[in-house]
């Protein structure tokens, strides 16, 4: 039976919580990396380890990693700065691994490439030195690169997403960058129908097992058939556009989960009414899923990383609060149960399978 674990960063540090019988029950190891800040935490398949990334203004940034499945751990921050002059690095917010390469994202935002499993680290440079990078501007947690996607077909392109900046696309392997944000509103400009190249707030963008993006914006929630080169609206049906969390089915094309915010100055669930939210036509129409939520009222925040699935079938579906909840469906989203226990501020959750 497989093993799956689930990497949640928290900012007390990285917990683990283990299943190997069917995702019936969970144990919880952790905290770990010395309860440093985590943001992200991920399984690189290359180096066979889990890496972690994470700190802030007092530790500094620093990937983690355990080639153990958490027995312990090395950190390194070697590389992981910005020429002297510039501002510092703060933390790592994103991590990815690529064909070619280990990718961490970091505050301020900026893109950085590990060719030895994380050990060292040194700058992409193309994406700082975009034209538009004096227009990027911090949102509310910063000006944060939260997400690297790497192209599965191609290692010379990748996408990244940063707050407040938008989504840019390389395809010469980070050399020169393109903003791929064309119908996508800010809705948080004075004017709620400007559309803009750059400054958009995007909070995430994932791609369903066809290929398609999809994308939950500050003020919207969108698809794109052409890797980002325009998006369409697919908000209609929910019931609010407001939200940071997004997850794809791992074979399902169109089947796409979200959590929907009451509104940007009432950051919790719609009515306070635990629920999670899928389309399974790529945003055609959408289906509130409640079975299994408490039914008494949580006021519940999702943070942009906090919702994930993993690979087995049916799928398992997973997210976390900002107030330390943990929620996991086995049966590809139909129906939920709460995980016992109750953890620091959830920033990200991340499923691996590991066939024993």
């Amino acid at each position: 039976m497989s093993h799956v674990m689930l990497l949640v960063g928290t900012r007390k540090g990285l917990f683990i919580l283990d299943s190997t019988d069917g995702r019936q029950s969970w144990t919880q190891r952790g905290p770990f990396c010395e309860n440093w800040p985590i943001m992200h935490a991920a399984w690189d398949p290359e180096a066979k380890a889990i890496v972690a990334g994470g700190g802030n203004a007092w530790f500094g940034p620093a990937v983690w990693k355990s080639t153990d499945l958490g027995e312990t751990w090395t950190h390194s921050s070697q590389g992981l700065a910005y020429p002297e002059g510039d501002e510092g690095t703060v933390a790592v917010w994103s991590l990815a691994r690529g064909a070619d390469a280990l990718y961490a994202g970091v505050e301020p935002a900026g893109l950085f490439r590990s060719l030895d499993d994380g050990e060292t680290w040194s700058e992409v440079t193309g994406l700082r030195a975009h034209p538009t990078r004096a227009d990027w501007m911090p949102g509310g947690g910063g000006l944060i690169l939260h997400r690297v996607i790497p192209d599965p077909a191609d290692p010379a392109k990748m996408m990244i997403t940063i707050s407040a900046a938008g989504a840019y696309a390389t395809e010469d392997g980070g050399a020169t960058w393109e903003p791929r944000n064309k119908g996508v509103l800010m809705s948080f400009a004075p004017e709620e129908t400007v559309e803009a190249e750059v400054g958009q707030c995007v909070h995430r963008i994932v791609r369903d097992a066809a290929g398609t993006l999809f994308q939950q914006h500050h003020g919207g929630v969108y698809r794109s058939d052409d890797e980002g080169r325009h998006w369409t609206s697919i908000a209609a049906g929910l019931p609010s556009d407001f939200g940071f969390a997004m997850t794809a089915h791992p074979r399902n094309p169109g089947t796409v989960f979200a959590i929907p915010l009451q509104s940007d100055n009432a950051r919790y669930v719609p009515g306070a009414r635990a629920a999670i939210w899928r389309t399974k036509d790529g945003g055609a129409s959408w289906q509130e899923i409640t079975a299994g939520f408490p039914a008494e009222p949580m006021y519940l925040n999702v943070l942009r990383g906090a919702l994930t699935n993993d690979t087995l079938t049916p799928a398992g579906i997973y997210f976390g609060s900002a107030t330390g909840q943990l929620f996991a469906s086995d049966d590809d989203g139909d129906s939920w149960r709460q995980i016992p226990g109750l953890l620091p501020v959830i920033s990200s959750v991340e499923a691996v399978v590991l066939e024993e």
